[in-house]
């Protein structure tokens, strides 16, 4: 589907699948990357952090365009109360799997939409998503294949990973990086985007 837009908008991410995700609402769009740091963020819960983080990489990329419309994301996973971040070691991604194994765990994905005359609206969306049980060989199997290096928690759900689920409850796309859905809705409401 084609939609119309009278802003410029831009997608301040690197993530391959935001871009393809992005390109579902029919409107033309640039991508710059945000070079912030993601670990400089204070935040009082993983609702604030990720949101925080979304806001912080638009702000980034909005102060190198201006008059456009970016709109940002991040995304994290949370299990047990705990921060499973981009794995940085085959140790590291490992431990990230065998915890999430048998078990259900968050995917929280902000978005923040910063317009062209500076105005900010943001919202975060949650999928739970449970894992099968995930013998250490499978593992071991996955990892070596290198795809949980650049992935929060250490999985792609539309990769290798998805071998992994026993089912989610939410958006998918949330688990993906970009809740497409709930987007579009906002940018209608917000009437970046008209049909």
């Amino acid at each position: 589907m084609k939609f119309r837009t009278t802003h410029q908008l831009v997608l301040a991410s690197a993530s391959p699948r935001r871009k393809e995700l992005f390109s579902k609402l029919g409107v033309p769009f640039e991508v710059i990357t945000s070079s912030v740091e993601e670990t400089s963020v204070q935040a009082t819960d993983f609702k604030d952090y990720v949101q925080k983080v979304a806001l912080l990489k638009t702000k980034d990329v909005a102060s190198l365009c201006p008059g456009k419309t970016v709109i940002g994301a991040d995304t994290i996973v949370v299990f047990n109360n705990e921060l499973l971040h981009k794995p940085k070691t085959k140790e590291e991604a490992i431990a990230h799997l065998e915890k999430l194994s048998s078990n259900r765990h968050q995917v929280m994905t902000a978005v923040a939409i910063m317009t062209k005359d500076r105005q900010v609206e943001s919202f975060v969306e949650v999928t739970d998503v449970y894992f099968k049980y995930l013998p250490k060989p499978l593992i071991e199997k996955y990892v070596e294949t290198k795809d949980p290096f650049d992935k929060a928690g250490g999985y792609g759900i539309q990769t290798g990973g998805a071998l992994f689920i026993d089912r989610i409850e939410g958006d998918y796309n949330t688990v993906v990086g970009l809740p497409i859905a709930s987007l579009f809705e906002k940018l209608v409401e917000m009437k970046i985007i008209e049909f």
